[in-house]
């Protein structure tokens, strides 16, 4: 059986109820998990905003700022982990594709299942959002548990 659970995270209400549930999974199979956040790539300012000399954050306040909003995601997962007895690390990365990010994340931490959420986007929404479960089913080879 699965022995640790990637369960990633944006943050969103879909996602924690997804978070809740792959936490309670865990518990309910003696599973271990690692929490996931994946945060957005530092961009270069637009040459209009270069022009206009409006100052945007640097790499190294941007760096800061994913760092926080990170820990502060997945602070919240391990305190819950934790009351529910399980194991539980964090872990984020910079990257502008999550889907990726997930799959590099589960491969790096030795997981075993993928625990994720769907958003359920249909239509324009999916098109224009696209759907990074979708990513993650196309381009794991690690199971994936999508919650809904």
């Amino acid at each position: 059986m699965y022995r640790h659970l990637l369960i990633p995270s944006d943050g969103s209400e879909v996602a924690e109820k997804a978070v809740t549930a792959g936490i309670e999974f865990a518990r309910s199979i003696g599973a271990r998990v690692t929490a996931f956040i994946a945060m957005p790539e530092y961009q270069l300012p637009a040459p209009a905003e270069l022009m206009s000399h409006k100052r945007g954050p640097s790499l190294q306040q941007h760096q800061d700022w994913a760092k926080d909003k990170a820990q502060a995601v997945l602070k919240t997962v391990s305190e819950r982990a934790a009351k529910a007895g399980v194991p539980c690390a964090g872990d984020y990365a910079l990257c502008d594709r999550p889907h990726e990010a997930i799959i590099d994340a589960a491969n790096r931490n030795g997981c075993d299942l993928i625990f994720m959420a769907s958003h359920g986007r249909s239509g324009l929404s999916a098109l224009i959002h696209g759907s990074e479960t979708k990513g993650v089913l196309a381009g794991s080879k690690i199971p994936t548990l999508v919650y809904r």
